[in-house]
């Protein structure tokens, strides 16, 4: 799929860092580093603007690592970028450790995974059908 992209950032263009990935890795476009205290959140510009085809959308997640070893992660995670949408994108993260963190140009946030979606069309009933499951939710199913 090929997908048109403005790139106003000084860095490369995302890329999948190995064959089976399935995001990818964005970066941090500052003209200053940022210190994210703790608890603190704020938006991340990454110079980055799509166009995606309509009936897919491009998701902003989380990178592991920088979640393990930070406690820094994508606020609203998964960030939709929809198909309409001409803007910037930008992370908001998150800093959900007991320690400021410095957030550098360049830095790789979060991964943007492009994902091909569905439209709903409602059709309102009086009731839905029986399950086994029924209403029950929230842990319902147990934890082993």
């Amino acid at each position: 799929m090929k997908i048109n992209i403005i790139n106003k950032s000084q860095h490369a263009l995302p890329n999948y860092e190995t064959i089976a990935s399935a995001g990818m890795d964005l970066r941090a476009n500052l003209t200053e580093s940022i210190t994210l205290q703790p608890l603190e959140r704020t938006i991340v510009k990454t110079g980055l603007f799509i166009e995606l085809p309509i009936g897919y959308e491009a998701q902003v997640r989380p990178r592991s690592g920088l979640a393990f070893k930070n406690g820094i992660t994508v606020l609203n995670s998964p960030g939709t970028v929809d198909a309409d949408y001409r803007g910037e994108i930008g992370v908001i993260l998150v800093n959900l450790s007991n320690q400021a963190f410095e957030i550098q140009n360049g830095e790789r946030i979060a991964q943007l995974i492009i994902a091909k979606h569905e439209r709903a069309e409602w059709t309102e009933v009086e009731e839905l059908s029986e399950t086994s499951r029924g209403a029950g939710g929230f842990g319902s199913t147990g934890v082993k």
